[in-house]
């Protein structure tokens, strides 16, 4: 099973095409972040209440779900370039409708379309970056997915400044959509075109594209459990790092938010820095010991009593999971079995279902015990996932796997220089 090289692309246009999907992550977490930071406006609007908007957020979910699951088997059959720019204009549009919600039904539409359009995008901008990442024949992943953060990051500053100028909610995310549309305008000309990715060889994949029935690959459900994990124990800190601080060790809100602050910010600094330890030490290498440091922080976050220790764990969390994620995804995309766009989307698809299921599964075990005991689920987890980092093996559809290819060497003619 042999996949087919990556054309040549002139080493200019590939920095363009590098630029241009740093702006696409970019703008995706800008638009999530600045739906974030008007729960509050839009839940006044609408009337709901915390319970109602409980449920209606799940339609987040379930739309993002539906979205991966379409937009995967689209980008093979279209390119990753057009869905790329089909999920943004989509998501561009979406992110002003909860602000135009008027009840809990409209609100539920808008957030599951919402959602579909998020989906959509992420998994269509993942595989346009493992096109522009195999032509670089080095890895290059995490630094997107770090975009996404700083664009989340941006999203809530700009987003929150709004809000205390007085803007209101259909305003702020107007302003939203339209910087989207803005920087992804500027983005599109640099994507890299259907004629630029390569195309698989493999029968399997032929199957999928002919439309033979075929069976999701055993190292997809590999790469989709790790993924699954993971991205569990990531949405774990997301909703209850300032919970667990408040309950613990009885701070008040205004401290306990540091704990999420830690895990962002080296959850970021890691993604910017991941791609050179890659270069060294191997995807496998990283998500192994990445998995072992992110347990490491949650052992100090529930055995410590002293908040800045408490504090520290959250951060060795956020470092160990900050490179793993990403280096999932460029295995996916670069299986030799199935096809790109499908095979990402299956992975993606249950790495984001672990990011919802991690903080109910918290939640539920607090109920009966409590957070700090209920945090041991992520630990074990992370544990798991150290087991099944061997999945990330390169292919021989992987660059970096070709014995010819120095993956820490820039190409002749297929990369830039820095």
């Amino acid at each position: 099973m042999t996949t087919a090289k990556s054309p040549t692309i002139d080493p200019a246009r590939l920095r363009r095409a590098r630029v241009s999907v740093f702006g696409t992550f970019g703008v995706g977490g800008l638009l999530l972040a600045m739906w974030v930071v008007n729960i509050p406006a839009v839940q006044e609007r609408t009337g709901v209440s915390h319970a109602t908007l409980g449920l209606l957020l799940l339609l987040i979910g379930a739309g993002a779900f539906a979205g991966m699951q379409i937009s995967g088997p689209l980008a093979d059959r279209i390119g990753t370039r057009t869905t790329t720019v089909a999920g943004a204009a989509l998501l561009c549009l979406t992110v002003n409708l909860p602000g135009l919600a008027y009840d809990a039904a409209t609100l539920g539409f808008a957030l599951f379309v919402f959602g579909f359009a998020n989906g959509a995008l992420d998994v269509a901008m993942n595989a346009q970056a493992v096109v522009v990442e195999r032509a670089y024949r080095r890895p290059i992943m995490s630094a997107f997915h770090a975009l996404f953060s700083i664009g989340g990051a941006a999203g809530a500053l700009l987003g929150a400044g709004l809000i205390a100028a007085g803007w209101s909610v259909s305003a702020i995310l107007l302003a939203s959509a339209l910087t989207g549309v803005v920087v992804m305008a500027a983005c599109v000309p640099g994507l890299l075109p259907r004629a630029d990715e390569d195309t698989p060889t493999d029968p399997a994949a032929a199957g999928s594209r002919t439309g033979r029935r075929v069976g999701i690959p055993r190292t997809v459900w590999l790469l989709g459990a790790t993924a699954f994990l993971l991205m569990l124990a990531e949405g774990v800190a997301n909703d209850w790092s300032a919970l667990q601080i408040t309950e613990h060790l009885g701070e008040p809100a205004s401290v306990a938010a540091l704990g999420y602050g830690a895990f962002a910010v080296t959850m970021t600094l890691g993604r910017l820095v991941t791609d050179r330890i890659v270069m060294r030490v191997g995807p496998v290498a990283v998500v192994r010991y990445g998995s072992l440091i992110g347990a490491s922080g949650l052992v100090l976050v529930t055995a410590s009593d002293w908040l800045w220790l408490t504090l520290a764990g959250w951060a060795v969390l956020g470092l160990g999971l900050s490179g793993s994620v990403p280096q999932l995804f460029t295995a996916a995309g670069n299986l030799r079995e199935g096809t790109q766009g499908v095979n990402m989307s299956r992975v993606v698809g249950m790495g984001y279902l672990g990011l919802l299921a991690g903080p109910a599964l918290v939640g539920w075990i607090a109920e009966f015990t409590s957070l700090n005991v209920a945090l041991l689920a992520p630990l074990l987890f992370c544990l798991v996932a150290v087991l099944l980092a061997g999945s990330l093996r390169p292919t021989a559809a992987d660059p970096a796997a070709d014995p010819a290819v120095d993956p820490a060497a820039e190409p002749a003619a297929g990369s830039p220089v820095h």
